[in-house]
């Protein structure tokens, strides 16, 4: 299982073991991880679970979708280059170690 490490804004950090094909949302929300509201429940419709990826994992990962691209320009706080939203990307075996920084506030 690829581990996961969440930081809140705070600096508070989760390390969450993820089963492979879990998003990153699932396993913030199903571990209490505090910081990804996730409201429309995975479906790209709401950009509560905006985080930053580090930057050493944006390669590993998909682009976004069309739809996730009009989500991130509606975050509440700042988009930057390494923004994604954590409904949108599955833990994989190449995601082992990922840590994701988590924004100060989500709406």
């Amino acid at each position: 299982m690829p581990k996961v490490t969440y930081i809140e804004f705070d600096g508070a950090e989760h390390v969450v073991d993820l089963p492979e094909g879990w998003t990153l949302m699932q396993g913030a929300t199903l571990n209490g991880v505090d910081g990804i509201e996730g409201e429309c429940g995975g479906s790209c419709g709401c950009a509560t679970c905006h985080v930053y990826v580090d930057d050493a994992f944006l390669d590993k990962l998909d682009p976004p979708s069309e739809t996730e691209e009009e989500m991130l320009d509606c975050t509440v706080s700042p988009r930057e280059a390494n923004s994604r939203l954590g409904c949108q990307i599955k833990a994989t075996a190449a995601l082992d170690g990922l840590i994701l920084r988590l924004p100060e506030a989500q709406s």
